[in-house]
């Protein structure tokens, strides 16, 4: 039998090649094909725009998500420890990556526990859903949301990425069943998510029907992470393979789309792909509630806090503007606003 890697040598991998390969799907979000109409006359001052909002009792300050991304290295804990800081310096959501390593490698816990950097953040703990067919219980999920004291579980689907990789937990047969006891049992909201393939009508109802409180889109338009593991493979069967998903999934924009018709009653987050403010703002008029960025906060994280605090508030402003652009004062109101679709 090969062997296979450790879990934190494919964080690892997965960090690098984040930062120093081409790992876009394909795809392109589908925001491109979205256009807000210009108000010239706003009737709005800029200054009075207002981005807050609330989501799981947690107050934002502007509908900014830094998204699940990593942990269990310590490059990852760096990483984290700067992200934190800058979420709870701006007041914007956060979540970490999946936390299997560490519940199964306490040394590793520090790299996630990041409380001591943000108190007050809406924090969300992060476990792939498939472990429960492997073994994982409710009291698994309830340890990783403990490690870090965090408001929402997230509970990751990433079907294709498992099915690619050497080492891909692949049984997803009755899963949905397990994730509902999660629901049931665990001591904060949870929240479906994929990887950057898209949410699907279908997905989202039996999410929501097995208890899920909110849904990350996570479409495709952005990183492929089955390009990611062609960069991590040396086999040139399986990097073939890889390959030829790049240009899988469900575009961003219309993902959104899918779930806010399918469950309209339940809290969306936008991901996958996202550039700029503008494009959260479209996601926002397109139904969901705030925007999460992976990639360019990987790369700020890289740098510095300040780094990341200076993106933070560069996207903070893009929203601003295209809220007084569209003449809208508030996200209830953005969120109302017409698209046009080319």
């Amino acid at each position: 039998m090969d062997h296979l890697p450790s879990t934190e040598s494919r964080k690892s991998d997965h960090i690098r090649i984040n930062l120093e390969e081409d790992v876009r799907s394909e795809l392109t979000t589908g925001l491109e094909r979205f256009f807000f109409i210009h108000e010239a006359l706003p009737e709005l001052n800029l200054e009075d725009i207002d981005l807050r909002l609330s989501l799981f009792g947690k107050s934002l300050n502007a509908p900014i998500l830094i998204s699940s991304m990593t942990g269990g290295t310590e490059k990852a804990a760096q990483i984290n420890q700067r992200l934190a800081e800058a979420a709870q310096e701006t007041r914007i959501a956060m979540g970490v990556g999946s936390q299997r390593v560490a519940l199964e490698n306490a040394q590793w816990r520090d790299s996630f526990q990041i409380r001591k950097y943000a108190p007050d953040i809406l924090l969300f703990a992060n476990i792939g859903a498939v472990q429960l067919n492997y073994g994982y219980t409710v009291e698994h999920c309830q340890r990783a949301v403990d490690m870090i004291q965090a408001d929402a579980l997230i509970l990751h689907l990433n079907s294709i990425q498992e099915a690619i990789q050497p080492e891909g937990d692949t049984r997803f047969a009755g899963l949905i069943d397990k994730i509902e006891q999660v629901c049931k049992k665990i001591s904060v909201p949870v929240i479906g998510k994929e990887v950057g393939w898209g949410i699907s009508e279908r997905t989202a109802r039996m999410l929501v029907n097995a208890g899920v409180a909110a849904i990350d889109v996570a479409g495709a338009g952005g990183t492929s992470w089955s390009q990611v593991e062609m960069y991590r493979t040396t086999d040139e069967r399986r990097a073939r393979i890889a390959a030829a998903f790049r240009d899988w999934g469900i575009p961003t924009a219309y993902s959104i789309k899918m779930v806010k018709h399918a469950v309209p009653q339940v809290p969306v987050i936008a991901s996958g792909g996202l550039k700029s403010g503008v494009d959260i703002a479209k996601c926002i008029a397109l139904g969901a509630c705030m925007g999460g960025m992976a990639g360019p906060f990987l790369k700020a994280a890289t740098q510095s806090t300040e780094a990341i605090i200076h993106l933070i508030e560069e996207i903070r402003e893009e929203i601003r503007i295209t809220m007084f652009g569209v003449g809208a004062a508030n996200l209830s109101a953005l969120s109302q606003t017409p698209l046009i679709e080319y």
